[in-house]
């Protein structure tokens, strides 16, 4: 059954409405390709006996002809969505053993709609970091490796914070991922492993049940093989939730509907200050060459000013770790999860904090305390949200002009397992294409593109209008289709 594991969502469902296979099938082969994979470590937990419990659901439902919109897809979830009965961690030791007596909203309307649960998938420590290396459970492996200056090879880090979602979908075993985006924790692993990651417009999904990293940030997103299974993904994923005073009361489209191959007369725009010093020619490159399918396809190239993309980072990196220092200060042992005893309360406190959360979460804990601290409020925290106006404005601009805006995803292609773990700037430059989007809330989509001189792969990025998602899917399948077929990994299960 491994060749089950190769076939696209869309195939997928087609094959099992066809009855060329049960859900069954697919599922068992899945499992056996999770349970092959674990050297990886993209799994923190493995829920073989629900996802056979829920295909075999899925088959009754085949067999009676009242089969849902996800019915029998196997999907990873990411371990920052709360799933009921099932340990929830966000890879810290601080959450190690807690389980949820309830359902996020997202990972419930995959369910809703006939999904099937593999298990849970590993990330960055609260989804802080863009290479998977500061989880608990250790760093997830991606399914490509390289090779050193001597030509032996070497462990790549598969992007983060979403790099258990990436390596399971890139490796083939998982048919699709649930991710988030912070501040590129979708797109730019996305890239690094060969496959499409969609962020949707901050508020079109709940963030209802999922751990918070930076509340006016955080967003789910599917992670995909294609773009239209990311279309069909986000049709269920998608919608309001009352629940969530950030979820934006809009219908959802048939996102596949939007998928017509047509983008004759669309303006593209290419931003000039995304031409940013020291970009590796074959960045470049490949950005041109993006230019020039979506030309070719009848889309109309314009070129267009965001200004004040040079301040992205750095209000980023106020922002973020203002509103992260916030959401953990829950985290006290006093109500759920660890607890480190002390002589107090307030040595009981530091105890478990101390233990609890890694280098990096510490980190950006004492980055937000300092940024919100009095003295230093006005001066960093107020003047970065001012900022952080400034961009999206430039996008509202910018859309005047353009219908969608293309970009590299990220500045290069995947690094090695702790080449950058004791840099955190070179770290946080890995999200200097996806973070100007995720201030601005707007949606943005990365796809394979091509291989770069190391032969791993390389990803373009469609940013598009608020809640104009189908837009943005449009452009990026007919992108996909000019890239042509991507080669698979070393490892693809």
């Amino acid at each position: 059954m491994t060749e089950l594991t190769h076939l696209s969502m869309a195939e997928a469902l087609d094959g099992l409405r066809k009855k060329d296979f049960t859900a069954t099938e697919l599922t068992g082969a899945y499992v056996a390709a999770v349970e092959a994979a674990r050297p990886l470590n993209a799994f923190i937990v493995e829920t073989p006996e629900i996802a056979l419990r829920q295909a075999k659901e899925a088959d009754a439902r085949y067999a009676a002809g009242t089969a849902r919109p996800l019915d029998g897809m196997p999907l990873g979830i990411k371990d920052l969505f709360c799933t009921e009965g099932v340990q929830t961690t966000a890879a810290s030791r601080i959450l190690k053993g807690f389980i949820p007596p309830y359902e996020s909203t997202v990972s419930g309307n995959l369910f809703r709609d006939g999904a099937v649960m593999l298990g849970k998938l590993n990330l960055d420590e609260f989804a802080m970091g863009s290479a998977n290396i500061t989880s608990h459970f250790g760093p997830v492996i991606s399914p490509w490796s390289g090779k050193d200056p001597a030509g032996a090879s070497r462990k790549l880090v598969p992007g983060g914070s979403s790099g258990g979602s990436a390596a399971s979908v890139a490796g083939r075993f998982a048919i699709a991922a649930t991710g988030t985006d912070t501040g590129g924790s979708i797109r730019q692993p996305a890239s690094f492993v060969g496959i499409v990651g969609l962020k949707p417009t901050y508020g079109r999904c709940s963030r209802w049940g999922i751990v918070a990293f930076a509340s006016s940030l955080d967003q789910a997103g599917p992670m995909t093989r294609t773009v239209r299974d990311a279309a069909i993904m986000l049709g269920s994923m998608a919608g309001f939730d009352a629940k969530d005073s950030t979820s934006v009361d809009l219908p959802v489209p048939d996102y596949q509907s939007f998928l017509t191959g047509d983008i004759r007369g669309l303006r593209v725009g290419i931003p000039r200050e995304y031409r940013v010093d020291g970009m590796p020619a074959e960045i470049e490159r490949l950005w041109q060459q993006g230019i020039d399918w979506l030309k070719a396809a009848g889309a109309v190239p314009v070129e267009i000013s965001l200004p004040h993309t040079k301040y992205a980072l750095p209000t980023y990196y106020i922002v973020a770790p203002a509103e992260c220092s916030s959401n953990l200060a829950r985290y006290d042992g006093v109500r759920f999860g660890q607890r480190v005893e002390g002589k107090d309360l307030q040595e009981m406190y530091e105890n478990t904090r101390a233990a609890g959360f890694g280098a990096e979460v510490r980190r950006r804990i004492l980055m937000g305390t300092y940024v919100l601290s009095a003295g230093y409020y006005d001066a960093y925290y107020l003047k970065a949200q001012k900022v952080r106006a400034r961009i999206a404005e430039d996008f509202q601009k910018a859309y005047a002009l353009c219908d969608v805006i293309l970009t590299p995803t990220a500045p290069s292609t995947a690094f090695a397992i702790g080449e950058k773990q004791d840099d955190p700037i070179a770290m946080y430059l890995n999200d200097v294409f996806t973070v100007p989007a995720s201030l601005a809330g707007i949606p943005g989509i990365s796809v394979p593109a091509g291989l770069g001189s190391d032969g791993l792969p390389l990803g373009l990025q469609i940013l598009g209008r608020p809640f104009d998602e189908g837009t943005v899917l449009k452009v990026a399948e007919v992108m996909e289709k000019a890239a042509g077929p991507q080669p698979l990994p070393p490892y693809a299960g």
